[in-house]
């Protein structure tokens, strides 16, 4: 196996982490993903908003990526990209 392999594997075993800014407003939870613009949810309680958050963002996540492999149509190619 190729360095450059084995070094793909382990950014893509990596588990992805996200900024949830939280605010309790009366009755409600409120939170947005800081660096997913539109994932935003609201709960009666703290737990079920992280949870709810936790499940948007992994949906707007599959989203994005089955637009982005629609628009790109055929003959494209997948580069993993850290910052």
């Amino acid at each position: 196996m190729s360095v450059w392999r084995n070094i793909t594997d382990i950014i893509q075993s990596m588990e992805n982490q996200f900024t949830a800014v939280i605010k309790h407003d009366g009755d409600w939870w409120v939170g947005w993903i800081e660096e997913v613009p539109g994932v935003n949810c609201q709960e009666t309680s703290r737990e079920a908003l992280v949870d709810s958050l936790r499940v948007t963002l992994a949906e707007a996540i599959e989203l994005n990526r089955a637009d982005a492999k629609r628009m790109a149509g055929v003959n494209f190619e997948r580069e993993l990209i850290a910052v």
